[in-house]
């Protein structure tokens, strides 16, 4: 990551640090950050990197491509310069550092989601698979693969944290609903959307509200394997809260509700409409 910095803005406050080196990478000042989350001495905050940096390394990533050490001249009272330490972190490391900060901090819940979903969007993004789709359907059939395999690892969570009924687990994924959807069951999403009970609510969205479930869905489950959660009550407010922060953080992005979005054809004619694609090709 380079120091030359463009400018850069956004409708979050973890937008409105974000620097852009001249390679177009994004990078954030450990110094803006540890302000930000409420770090009043920077020195408890190095701990935090520290422990960060382990989990880096630990996950098999070089933390050196992560968190990069520089000095800058800063000014201080008396017009006079000084040189201080910073750190220049990627988003992968600012992720690491906020799920090793104090969670009780709303700032650092915040970053937790924040961080998440922009790390997981640019994972999909950066992912060889993704790169090679072009169209919509494309997309759309990338990310509901993805969601069926992503919902059956979270449901395997949700069964440790005591979730075992199939009514207890409907409960549970209405949770989730309500919290991304700002209140709405799955039910109520059936009638915004005009689908009949029969219809999956996942067949009939759009690559962008996908993707939107697909956070939900990885971050829920994430958590409750990592918190040890262990109660169907508690499982099911993690879930509202964790859709209920990335529906926020579409909000600071500037994003459209995904309860807005429109509701196209079922995937299932996607699907169909490949395979014939497919075997007319053969033949």
């Amino acid at each position: 990551m380079s120091k030359d910095i463009i400018p850069s803005e956004g409708r979050s406050v973890f937008d409105r640090i974000k620097q852009t080196d001249n390679n177009g990478n994004d990078y954030w000042s450990a110094r803006d950050l540890a302000r930000e989350l409420d770090y009043k001495d920077f020195r408890n905050f190095l701990k935090v990197v520290e422990k960060a940096k382990i989990a880096c390394e630990n996950s098999g990533h070089d933390p050196n491509d992560h968190f990069v050490d520089v000095t800058d001249m800063v000014q201080i009272g008396s017009g006079a310069r000084r040189q201080i330490d910073d750190i220049l972190l990627s988003r992968y490391a600012c992720y690491l550092i906020v799920q090793n900060s104090d969670p009780a901090k709303e700032i650092v819940a915040l970053g937790q989601t924040y961080f998440a979903v922009q790390t997981r969007r640019q994972e999909i993004m950066d992912s060889e698979a993704y790169s090679r789709l072009g169209s919509e359907d494309e997309k759309r059939l990338y990310l509901r693969q993805e969601m069926k395999e992503h919902n059956k690892l979270l449901a395997d969570a949700a069964k440790n944290a005591g979730v075992t009924e199939p009514y207890d687990y409907g409960v549970f994924q209405n949770h989730g609903y309500m919290g991304l959807y700002g209140g709405m069951t799955s039910s109520d999403i059936h009638r915004k959307k005009d689908l009949k009970k029969s219809q999956q609510i996942l067949d009939h969205m759009g690559s962008t509200e996908l993707a939107a479930n697909l956070f939900r869905a990885t971050q829920t489950e994430e958590k409750l394997r990592r918190e040890k959660i262990d109660n169907k009550k508690e499982a099911n407010r993690t879930h509202y809260d964790v859709g209920t922060k990335v529906r926020q953080t579409i909000k600071e992005l500037g994003g459209t509700m995904p309860e807005d979005l429109p509701t196209p054809d079922s995937i299932k004619k996607v699907e169909t409409k490949k395979k014939k694609k497919i075997g007319s090709g053969i033949k």
